[in-house]
């Protein structure tokens, strides 16, 4: 089995931490976005994960050397591929043609969910939805009474389906998709501009390809700040994830579950939780924090904040605040210089 992760967009909404940091390498509870897409994407396998392929942009050789990890910590090779423009999801994907192999699942970076299902073995292909409330805004599927999808529309103005399609898609032959994507590009068949892998879906289907829908539990955004503060509280209550680093200085300090507290961070005289995640190496002190989301290597002193993110080596004091404070900032009130 192999897994493909398309994450090469800027991650614009979720600026400013996204000016330093890809938005699928942000962390949520110790772990990196893409990290707990990977294992929520495990779960539904049975078989070995041989290789992960992630299609980046220009990220760097750090950000890129992060991915490897996150492959070789699950026992897969890791491979990096470039998409240099924006020319939408099946492009993206094709990027990655060297990858379309053997049994294949595609998962687009900024998706968390949470589901129960086991891909079977008779299924030749599978796209994972939710139902929502407002399918106008999404691409969505239709279906018979036995989960075969009989349809797609993209954005429907008028009610079709509420099972909306959330990013993650398998296929048990990952180069018959290859030629769909890349028919789609030789014809130039696009919307906009861009070629999108629902058309791509919509003519393998037509030619006799099954594909069945798969519900998940919960799908969560990371698409901005807001949303992403909202994911990480539920990603610490539903993996029961309370975690201290034991290299971590705890003094005078209450620490309300569910929390994760990184490696050498050091609270003094604060309230932190409940859903808190303190990076490796920050300094807080006198204050009081809650669902809030806080990188590496950042100082806090006097302040008392809720759904709030910030990022790393960050420098914060003073009043009452929400905060959506990036890498490398300073914040303070008063004379006093920290």
């Amino acid at each position: 089995m192999r897994i493909i992760i398309p994450m090469a967009g800027m991650g614009k909404r979720m600026r400013p931490h996204t000016l330093t940091t890809p938005k699928p390498l942000l962390r949520l509870a110790g772990r990196p976005i893409v990290e707990h897409l990977i294992d929520e994407i495990v779960t539904t396998v049975k078989e070995p994960i041989e290789e992960i392929a992630f299609v980046v942009g220009d990220f760097g050789e750090q950000a890129e050397r992060e991915l490897l990890d996150c492959a070789r910590k699950r026992g897969a090779q890791g491979r990096i591929y470039y998409q240099e423009e924006p020319l939408g999801t099946a492009h993206a994907v094709l990027c990655a043609a060297n990858s379309l192999k053997g049994p294949v699942i595609v998962g687009f970076a900024d998706t968390i969910f949470f589901s129960n299902f086991v891909i079977k073995p008779n299924q030749e292909a599978v796209i994972w939805t939710k139902k929502v409330e407002h399918p106008e805004a999404f691409g969505v599927v239709l279906t018979d009474d036995e989960g075969r999808i009989t349809g797609f529309a993209e954005k429907p103005k008028t009610f079709v389906s509420d099972q909306a399609i959330i990013g993650i898609y398998y296929f048990k032959d990952g180069k018959n998709l290859g030629k769909e994507l890349r028919y789609l590009i030789d014809n130039e068949i696009s919307k906009g501009g861009e070629y999108q892998l629902t058309d791509a879906l919509e003519n393998m289907r037509r030619k006799g390809l099954v594909f069945y829908s798969e519900t998940v539990d919960e799908w969560l955004d990371c698409g901005n700040k807001a949303a992403t503060v909202d994911t990480h509280t539920r990603l610490l209550e539903h993996k029961h994830i309370h975690q201290i680093a034991l290299t971590a200085q705890i003094t005078d300090s209450v620490i309300i579950p569910p929390c994760y507290i990184g490696d050498k961070a050091c609270i003094r005289e604060s309230v932190i939780g409940p859903c808190v995640s303190v990076g490796a190496r920050d300094d807080i002190s006198q204050s009081r924090i809650s669902h809030s989301i806080i990188q590496a290597d950042t100082r806090i002193a006097s302040k008392v904040m809720t759904g709030s993110m910030i990022g790393r080596e960050a420098n914060i004091a003073g009043l009452p605040q929400s905060l959506n404070l990036g890498d490398y900032s300073q914040l303070s009130e008063g004379e006093d210089d920290v």
